[in-house]
């Protein structure tokens, strides 16, 4: 993840200034912003976090949210 998203995610997200330029904004950031608001997606981290992250948790988390994580 780029630096700014560890920035942005104890943001405030009302604030248009917690926010780059959307004009200059790839689409992996705006693909994050979205992600880490969605319900589901929030839901099914806590248990990722809850499982204490076990392999079969984390391959499951991983392919349905088509994420890949640096080792």
């Amino acid at each position: 993840m780029h630096g700014e998203r560890t920035t942005m995610a104890g943001a405030d997200w009302r604030s248009e200034q917690a926010y780059p330029d959307a004009k200059t904004t790839e689409a992996v950031d705006l693909a994050w912003e979205w992600l880490r608001r969605n319900p589901e997606y929030q839901r099914d981290y806590r248990l990722l976090v809850r499982s204490g992250h076990s392999s079969a948790m984390a391959d499951h988390f991983r392919r349905k949210w088509g994420l890949s994580f640096r080792r």
